[in-house]
């Protein structure tokens, strides 16, 4: 088990400061290591204190997280007692007031229930992706059996010193994050972060479904996020399980009222995957 995770529900009274930005603020972040525990481990101490000690924060939050993950691959590569051949994906989610931004570099993903239908995040970070596999192919790089280089299956991580140039040249594999914000509404209930052991069983529509069905009965995240690694491994997930579940609101998710109509509708594509997901779980 080389996964790391963070969850801080309270940013202000964490970072223990009265800096003017809006309230309330959270971070949590996903990091599915391998090759060892140093990359994991190193990111998850780290990863937030470059965020927020980043001159562009907090007025460019975006600008600030894409510099931190730049930093802290650079730093842990010079990490003396550390092993800097480990390496990590990363998935961050900051939230401030109701924007919620998503940084992430690798093969996790954040995905959003919103009213029960699944908002993906995030992209998964794979080398066969089609804009992955240009980029690497453009950096020199090769893509064996779905493996960068034949050596790793995502195009994007931190640590992994062993397959990049050195720092400040760019190589196919980047520890550059892609970032999506997103202004809440009432409609986004909770949000979901999970390693790919969760991913290679689960659709995001079934995950946001059997999460809404859950947190309609007891609207306790963390019970939330146990069951979904329960399911997983009843699927039999080859892979380790990290999963995160945010709640938006301190009452559980309404109940979907489906209005009666005499007037006969064309089923739309959203409903369409909506009910895939609900028939999928069941």
């Amino acid at each position: 088990m080389e996964d790391e995770h963070i969850c801080i529900d309270d940013l202000l009274g964490h970072l223990e400061t009265n800096a003017k930005f809006p309230s309330p603020g959270a971070f949590y972040g996903v990091f599915d290591g391998h090759g060892g525990t140093d990359a994991a481990v190193f990111i998850r101490e780290n990863i937030l204190k470059f965020i927020v000690e980043d001159s562009h924060f907090p007025i460019c939050v975006e600008k600030a997280m894409k510099s931190a993950f730049l930093k802290a691959d650079y730093t842990f590569a010079d990490g003396s007692s550390l092993d800097i051949s480990s390496g990590t994906t990363a998935l961050t989610a900051l939230i401030f007031g109701r924007t919620l931004v998503i940084a992430n570099a690798g093969d996790c993903r954040a995905v959003l229930g919103r009213r029960g239908r699944a908002i993906e995040m995030s992209k998964d970070h794979k080398p066969n992706c089609t804009s992955e596999r240009i980029r690497i192919e453009k950096l020199g790089g090769v893509i064996y059996d779905g493996y960068l280089n034949g050596q790793l299956s995502v195009a994007r991580a931190l640590g992994d010193w062993h397959m990049k140039a050195p720092m400040g040249s760019a190589c196919p594999l980047s520890a550059e994050p892609e970032l999506q914000e997103t202004d809440l509404s009432e409609e986004d209930e909770f949000l979901i972060m999970g390693c790919d052991g969760l991913w290679d069983v689960m659709s995001s529509q079934c995950a946001v479904t059997m999460a809404r069905k859950e947190l309609m009965l007891h609207n306790d995240p963390e019970r939330c996020s146990r069951e979904l690694v329960r399911e997983a491994l009843k699927r039999n997930t080859s892979d380790n399980l990290t999963v995160i579940v945010v709640c938006f609101s301190a009452d559980p998710p309404p109940r979907i009222e489906i209005p009666q109509t005499r007037v006969q509708r064309n089923v739309s594509s959203e409903g369409l995957n909506l009910l895939k997901g609900v028939l999928h779980c069941n």
